[in-house]
């Protein structure tokens, strides 16, 4: 028999963190999260998303012992803006067991029934820029610190459960040019012409601090540009420096490229950093005692970049600046030796994003989906 337990105290927030790691010990394409972000994430107090949103978290036990977890989110501004009544599901892993599994989507459905909800869906997270959607394809590629892991039997239980596919993203594995690659001097060139025509320029640092006077501009831009992707909901002030405090120490600033205009207002800006999936395999997803020193060594001297973020004011889409911000970042890739760089997911219907990489040598090795069950 399966007992769900709703989540009350801060001790079980931590057991449900560790649950995932036990659920997934000795596997070798499995990536831990940050454990101190992602308690952060679980509290009222110190993720800002609660301000528009509603959660609770449960797990479920068998014979005294944990055998599964599942969170569930309610988006009150998502529902509102994009006219819907659906509760997300966020953060489930579960033991290859149907009674498992469907107990915990149970729990999820009785609550969004309660609250007079008629979808739910997911995986999905509180904001668009954490992890959402199951993986579908690729399960023997190694994961990252930005996507979900999961198991091939997952998606199987979804559909055993009544969920069927809502949306998919895909990702892609691209191979780095050769130094020399005469289509970066091109770019390059051509990029002169363009700033001129366009009245825009790049905003160079040598350090991540050198870009404050504009990073925070970040936001009002994705806001813009994303606006009509899947679930997106603008981002808040204070969300808005929330994810700054926590990513910014994680970028290097030889993949961080902005573009202003003349009046010093970011138009463009894409973001790679280092593949921590490495170092927080080591680390086990802990700063302490010498966790850090894996992350340090992943932000110096990177083997791997994963391409985080990509947008350009609608103003200026046309006038190419996006493929120059690639290009700007494809030629720090291969100043610094890197290899290889993995995409984000983007979302399957997404040409203008894929088009970016019709130049290079891509692979594209993984699928993730988000599920959607009607509730009567």
């Amino acid at each position: 028999m399966v007992e769900i337990r709703e989540i009350s105290e801060e001790k079980d927030l931590k057991k449900f963190i560790e649950f995932q790691d036990k659920l997934y010990k000795g596997q070798k394409n499995y990536v831990p999260e940050f454990k101190k972000d992602e308690l952060d994430m679980l509290r009222p107090k110190t993720n800002y998303a609660f301000e528009y949103c509603d959660a609770k978290f449960f797990l479920a036990y068998r014979d005294g012992k944990i055998v599964g977890r599942a969170g569930a989110i309610i988006n009150r501004m998502a529902n509102e803006r994009w006219n819907q009544k659906q509760i997300r599901i966020t953060r489930m892993d579960f033991i290859d067991d149907l009674e498992v599994s469907g107990a915990l989507f149970g729990a999820i459905e009785k609550w969004a029934k309660e609250r007079g909800l008629n979808e739910a869906h997911g995986p999905l997270g509180f904001t668009d820029l954490d992890k959402e959607g199951l993986l579908v394809e690729g399960f023997d590629r190694m994961g990252s610190s930005v996507t979900i892991y999961n198991y091939p039997y997952y998606p199987r239980h979804y559909e055993a459960h009544g969920y069927k596919k809502d949306v998919d993203w895909v990702e892609f594995r691209i191979k780095a040019p050769e130094k020399g690659d005469a289509r970066i001097a091109r770019v390059q060139q051509l990029a002169r012409k363009v700033m001129e025509r366009s009245n825009v320029r790049f905003y160079n640092i040598k350090k991540i601090k050198d870009a404050a006077p504009i990073i925070i501009q970040i936001f009002d831009l994705l806001s813009e540009c994303y606006k009509d992707l899947y679930g997106v909901v603008p981002y808040t002030e204070k969300i808005a420096r929330d994810y700054l405090r926590r990513f910014t120490p994680l970028l290097n600033p030889a993949y961080a490229k902005f573009i202003i205009d003349d009046k010093d207002k970011l138009v463009g800006f894409a973001l790679a950093a280092p593949s921590f999936a490495k170092a927080l395999q080591k680390s086990k997803g802990r700063m302490l005692p010498f966790g850090w020193l894996h992350l340090l060594k992943a932000i110096k001297w990177p083997k791997e970049i994963e391409l985080y973020l990509v947008a350009v004011h609608p103003d200026y889409q046309k006038a190419g600046l996006a493929a120059l911000l690639i290009n700007e970042i494809t030629a720090s890739a291969i100043e610094h030796g890197i290899k290889y760089a993995e995409s984000s997911p983007e979302l399957e219907h997404n040409r203008k994003v894929q088009d970016f990489w019709k130049n290079f040598n891509v692979e594209q090795h993984k699928r993730r989906r988000c599920y959607v069950k009607h509730l009567d």
